[in-house]
């Protein structure tokens, strides 16, 4: 008896239909499952085996073959486990309706017989309607999580038998609907009206914010770098929707989404420690799975300790700074994931951290210091559009009781310049300045002649390169929708200019 059902699994970010072919012939009693199927597939012979029988149904005793379609993609998602499962009862004869053309089974089984909620759930629904899939059969945990596609019927099983019961009609079960209130971001405890002093960080902070740019914060220890980075999501604007779906997608995918809470809201903020890996960081494994990177899509990725990161790690971060993805090369697949980041470095200026400080003294040597700053490499730091020096308070600057303006305010103006930017940038499938490549600045960046005479001077004099030029124009184009003018001027190139000083200008006593 032959019988076909149809999975789903995830390569990337992006769901994969699997067509999951049954054959039971007469023969030695065996159970075999070939198409390229990984560890977790080629366990799930057992859990098929015993949710059978436990749930009450014949389990064939005899030749039994399961091809997992197509063959050349690895399959490494237990949620085959429910299609394998149906497959094997209709073929014995035990389903007696399967309707296998516009369903997909979607559920890791237990022992006895009960679905549990897998990953990728959300992938896997949005492949449903590129494949015409009407319905999705999935575990209670996924159910809110597959509505989100939309254009899906999505039913709720409970178990196995609860599963044969809808399919031979004598229990129907009505379609699930979404039970989600509509989620609004939720308003972090950490605001900049917390921050004393720190003048010049915060109006860097909210420049950065507002093009959605990189930044280094340099200073001795103590002096809040850790702080102010922290509360930088308390000033990003809400995502659109789309930024919502992609995040919410990334997290399904990695197994980091809680159960039936919808669409990701806040924006994602990704501190790893400084002993990540390059797998870790960018992403990896023999089928690469998202890293720090890709769980930092339309979000922030903090550093801290930047030179306690191992070189290794921090090469790896070119490409999805220039090019907003990542692309991983495995034996098995080649895969790009998204990787749209606003990176917020922060490191001492020396060994001992105290080289800026004006009142402590600095035990390093010029040579403890040169191979400090040399674990960071030039094409990296290149990369950076914003680099600020953060000093340590003083006394009065921390007991002051002047009242410190909050992220609330703060916000207001940095999504007001987005929307600037977002109204320019649109035709081009932008949404910040900072994603603007050079022929954008060309087409779009309109500076009077006072500054373009200053900027041609800061050029010569700081020997920038052609990725300096165009992030210093960047910078000061957000600057300039700050102050909602409609050309770069001079003053905003000068401020521009003094956030892209040489990081060792910065790091000298």
């Amino acid at each position: 008896m032959f019988a076909q059902t149809f999975g789903s699994t995830t390569l990337g970010l992006n769901g994969i239909r699997i067509t999951v072919e049954v054959d039971i012939t007469n023969g030695i009693p065996a159970f075999d499952i070939v198409g390229l199927p990984d560890a977790s597939v080629r366990e799930s012979r057992e859990r098929v085996r015993a949710a059978i029988k436990n749930s009450g149904f014949e389990f064939p005793a005899r030749r039994i073959t399961v091809n997992l379609a197509p063959a050349d993609i690895k399959k490494d998602s237990s949620g085959l486990d429910l299609p394998i499962a149906v497959g094997i009862l209709a073929a014995s004869g035990q389903v007696k309706s399967l309707n296998c053309r516009s369903q997909v089974f979607a559920g890791e089984l237990s022992l006895e017989g009960r679905l549990r909620a897998i990953s990728g759930i959300l992938s896997m629904a949005a492949n449903c309607k590129e494949n015409n899939i009407t319905e999705m059969i999935v575990a209670p945990e996924n159910v809110q999580e597959a509505l989100l596609a939309g254009n899906v019927t999505v039913y709720s099983m409970e178990s196995l038998r609860e599963v044969v019961a809808h399919l031979n009609g004598e229990k129907l079960l009505l379609p699930a609907v979404s039970q989600l209130p509509e989620v609004q971001p939720s308003q972090s405890e950490l605001g900049f009206e917390d921050v004393q002093g720190q003048i010049v960080a915060k109006r860097a902070l909210e420049i950065a914010a507002a093009g959605f740019h990189n930044v280094m914060m340099v200073g001795p220890p103590g002096s809040g770098k850790t702080m102010l980075a922290r509360r930088i999501p308390s000033i990003l604007p809400a995502m659109t929707a789309q930024e919502a779906l992609e995040v919410t997608k990334i997290y399904s995918v990695a197994g980091m989404l809680k159960h039936n809470i919808g669409l990701v809201s806040n924006r994602p903020f990704r501190s790893p420690h400084h002993t990540v890996s390059s797998a870790g960081m960018i992403g990896g494994g023999s089928t690469p799975r998202p890293g720090e990177v890709t769980l930092s899509h339309n979000g922030v990725l903090f550093l801290d300790e930047l030179p306690e990161f191992p070189r290794t790690v921090l090469e790896v971060l070119r490409q999805p700074l220039e090019d907003g993805e990542v692309t991983i090369s495995r034996v098995n697949a080649t895969l790009s994931y998204p990787a749209k980041i606003m990176l917020i470095a922060a490191l001492n200026p020396c060994p001992c951290g105290f080289s800026s400080d004006p009142t402590r003294e600095c035990t390093c040597t010029i040579g403890d210091i040169r191979r400090y700053q040399k674990k960071m490499s030039g094409p990296l730091l290149d990369r950076l559009d914003i680099k600020i020096h953060v000093p340590r308070l003083e006394y009065n600057d921390l007991v002051k009781n002047t009242a410190q303006e909050s992220s609330t305010v703060i916000r207001q103006r940095v999504e007001a310049a987005r929307s600037i930017q977002y109204k320019r940038l649109q035709g081009f499938g932008l949404y910040a300045n900072a994603q603007m490549e050079h022929n954008h600045i060309k087409k779009l960046c309109k500076l009077t002649p006072d500054s373009t005479v200053l900027l041609k001077q800061a050029f010569i004099k700081m020997n920038l390169s052609a990725r300096g030029y165009d992030r210093i124009i960047k910078v000061a184009q957000t600057i300039a929708d700050l102050d909602a003018k409609e050309q770069i001027e001079a003053n905003h190139i000068a401020e521009a200019i003094q956030f892209r000083s040489d990081f060792q200008t910065i790091s000298r006593k």
